[in-house]
Formats: C-alpha cells, sequence, structure tokens
C-alpha cells in the first residue's frame, strides 16, 4: 500500500478542500467557513490536517474539556480501505502528544458501522449517544406556544439587558446533560464569546422564559449558510427549580414558530439518548428519527 501523504492546513485553498471533505461525509452537519472560524476563536488551540482528496481531520482543545482532544476524522467512502483515515490518525495523535495531551474524543455517525470499527480496533469505546430528531416544517401548522401561567416568552434581542439570566440558565443546564456532566461551564464573558456570538448565533432566534424579571428557561438555534432551510437546535434550558413544569415546551413551539414564519424547511435537534425528557418533548411536537451520531473516547495511536 502506498504511503498516504497528509499535510497540515497553512492557507485557505487547504481549508477549503478539507471542509468540502467534511460537507460531504457529514451532509446533515454541513457547515460554512463562517462556522469554522468561528470555532477556531473559541478553542485554546486547533489544526486541520488534509490528505488531498481523500480526507480530512479537524482537531482543537477546549475551554470546556481542556484534557481531551477532539477530533472529527472524515475520509471519502471511495479512499477508505486504503490507510487514509490511520494516516490522519497518526498526524492527529502527533499534534495532540506534543501538548501533553493521552485522550481523543470522536465522533462517528451511527449509521456508519466501517467508522465505528475503525474507532474500536484502535481501543476507542462509546462515551454517548445521541439520536437526531427532524421536524418537517413544509405544511406544518406552527402550534401555539402557549406558556405556563406566569411565564412570558420572549427574545434576546428584544430584551438585550437579560443577558446575565441567560448565563445563570447555562450553569445550572449545561452539568446536568447526560455526557456533560464533567464540562467546564467558561466564565461570563467567554460563554458570551462563545456560547453567545459565534457566526451561528443570533439574538433573535434566542428565546427567553421570564418568570416576572427572573429568567427561568433559553433556547437557542444554531444557523448556517451552508443549510439555509435548516435550524438546528442548540442548548434548551431550565433551571432546575422551575422544570416539568411545560416551559421548555414553550420555549420549543417559539422556535417552531420562529422557524416557520422566517421560510425554513425543517428542524434538527440531537439529544442524548439518556435525556428521555427532552426526547419526549420533542416526540409530542412530531419530531421524526433519523440516524444520530456516536462519542468515542480512546487513545492516540502509538508513536
Amino acid at each position: 500500500m502506498a504511503e498516504v501523504e497528509v499535510v497540515a492546513c497553512a492557507d485557505e485553498a487547504c481549508d477549503e478542500e478539507s471542509l468540502a471533505i467534511y460537507n460531504a461525509v457529514w451532509p446533515w452537519d454541513a457547515i460554512s467557513m463562517d462556522e469554522v472560524r468561528s470555532w477556531r476563536s473559541q478553542v485554546l488551540e486547533w489544526a486541520d490536517f488534509l490528505a488531498p482528496g481523500g480526507g480530512s481531520a479537524a482537531v482543537a482543545l477546549t475551554p470546556w474539556h481542556p484534557e481531551i482532544g477532539r477530533v472529527h476524522l472524515t475520509v471519502l467512502p471511495e479512499r477508505r480501505g486504503r490507510g487514509v483515515g490511520s494516516a490522519l490518525y497518526r498526524e492527529v495523535s502527533t499534534w495532540l502528544r506534543q501538548r501533553g495531551i493521552q485522550e481523543v474524543s470522536a465522533v462517528v455517525p451511527e449509521d456508519d458501522p466501517a467508522g465505528i470499527a475503525f474507532a474500536e480496533r484502535r481501543g476507542f469505546h462509546e462515551h454517548t449517544r445521541s439520536e437526531r430528531l427532524v421536524l418537517d416544517l413544509i405544511g406544518l401548522e406552527p402550534p401555539a406556544i402557549a406558556p405556563p401561567e406566569g411565564i412570558e416568552i420572549v427574545t434576546w434581542a428584544d430584551r438585550p439587558e437579560l443577558i446575565r439570566g441567560i448565563y445563570d440558565v447555562a450553569r445550572e443546564a449545561l452539568p446536568d446533560i447526560p455526557g456533560d456532566e464533567d464540562e467546564i461551564v467558561e466564565p461570563f464573558e467567554g460563554w458570551l464569546a462563545h456560547d453567545m456570538q459565534g457566526s451561528g448565533d443570533r439574538p433573535e432566534a434566542t428565546f427567553v422564559a421570564l418568570a416576572g424579571e427572573e429568567v427561568v428557561g433559553y433556547a437557542k438555534f444554531s444557523l448556517t449558510k451552508a443549510q439555509p432551510t435548516t435550524a438546528h437546535h442548540d442548548l434548551t434550558g431550565v433551571k432546575r427549580d422551575w422544570r416539568r413544569k411545560g416551559i421548555a415546551g414553550a420555549l420549543k413551539r417559539a422556535q417552531v414558530a420562529w422557524a416557520k414564519e422566517h421560510d425554513y424547511e425543517r428542524l434538527v435537534t440531537t439529544p442524548e439518548l439518556r435525556n428521555e425528557p427532552s426526547r419526549r418533548m420533542n416526540q409530542r411536537l412530531g419530531y421524526r428519527p433519523a440516524p444520530g451520531k456516536v462519542i468515542m473516547r480512546g487513545p492516540l495511536a502509538l508513536p
């Protein structure tokens, strides 16, 4: 087998080829260079590697899990079984080892048994699994938002001063997501820049639940020019003392109404399988299952 060439991307042409491979392998999660640049601004360090014409790998160290390397390794179907994935894995591992990192977190499509087997042969195990739920908006009559008594739903664009209250919700909600119990919530300024001001974040598409003047929940979309008719749900969070009162459902219905009004054709959400309340709420709203993703963790490649 011929040795596979791998280069570290250092210019926009390489970045764009790498992204094109990613989008071809992950059409459900396709993004634009705007999101790539936004992602890079959020992480501590990053690198992109390209096997020209065959595969790509993006690796990053994040403020949320600084001890684990986050990797997206993608190989075009017609180039699999030729050593491309192994070569990229070795390059990513070398990059991480130089930074003192010993563990990798990688995403694999749930309906890609060959990709899962590739990871398992290298010592990876399943850490979490998320299903993908899709709501078709074409022909859908949006449900009434109908928040619980005493709750008002507004947008962050309408009430920008509520951002500190939104942060308080995030501090409670993020660690309660199954699989993210060890995630570090950044201090306010970092969280604001990285979670709320990325290229896919829009204040008018961020919905806030108020009880009087207290922010008790919020829900936001992640949007991309690469998928102009699809809106992806980001976080839907409610303070612990206000859960099981119908607030999350009202926030989600507000999102459905906004997306329908702005000519989106589908909504996509990816709740972790153990997040049963979220799964039941989405099913009640008519979301239908599609292949999800598996988060796997494992070691670096041997030097």
